[in-house]
């Protein structure tokens, strides 16, 4: 019974970690599959942003900067949380797919498929992840997720998470409202806009298309 509580301390263990340990390496990451230029936006880490999946069964996902996921996988909505001095808050956190409608013909990007404000850290007491620091936002987003659907014939396609301190003005602002499209969007520009600055933290993965799917000719 002993061995089997250690293993299964491990497992969850293991489950928790399996994320973006080192911001040199999501930094290097970022740059190595053209994410910071494609976002025209400077990225300096200051904390992890840890993105997790909830599955209907079996363990949940955690990204790491550049995996590669699948669609099931990424039905989210995911859940957020912040490893490092990040400060309690609020933040804004979004997420944009850099890539619509395929990385060879990216007319349509950015597409929004998240954008909340009003996170604030909430400690947890479970010992495997009193490092890991949920964000929990206390009014509805403004985009609600939208799960990766990258179209048939498609490469996979970058889906970039980040995490912002929220500025006051992003209280009042009205660029993106629950009714404003999420196709062209632009999260350097809206952020400028309502002064966010910097991303504290990011990361992002790889979505294929189902091989499911039809191909179109």
């Amino acid at each position: 019974m002993l061995l089997q509580s250690a293993f299964f301390a491990f497992t969850l263990a293991s489950s928790v970690f399996a994320q973006d340990f080192s911001l040199a390496t999501v930094k290097k990451a970022f740059e190595k599959d053209l994410v910071t230029g494609n976002l025209s936006m400077p990225f300096h880490p200051r904390v992890l942003l840890e993105v997790t999946f909830p599955q209907t069964t079996g363990w949940s996902v955690t990204v790491q900067a550049g995996i590669h996921l699948s669609r099931n996988e990424t039905a989210g909505p995911p859940v957020f949380r912040v490893i490092g001095p990040a400060g309690r808050g609020p933040f804004v956190v979004a997420t944009v797919d850099l890539d619509a409608p395929t990385p060879q013909t990216r007319n349509l990007s950015q597409i929004r498929h998240f954008l909340g404000g009003n996170f604030f850290i909430k400690h947890s007491r479970d010992h495997f992840q009193k490092d890991h620091l949920l964000l929990t936002n206390t009014t509805p987003a403004l985009s609600e997720f939208q799960r990766p659907t990258p179209p048939a014939n498609s490469d996979p396609h970058r889906y970039v998470f980040l995490l912002f301190k929220q500025s006051k003005a992003f209280k009042t602002q009205t660029l993106v409202t629950p009714e404003t499209s999420i196709i062209s969007f632009n999260i350097s520009t809206f952020a400028d806009a309502v002064g966010l600055g910097r991303p504290l933290g990011g990361t992002f993965m790889f979505v294929a298309p189902d091989p499911t799917d039809p191909i179109i000719e």
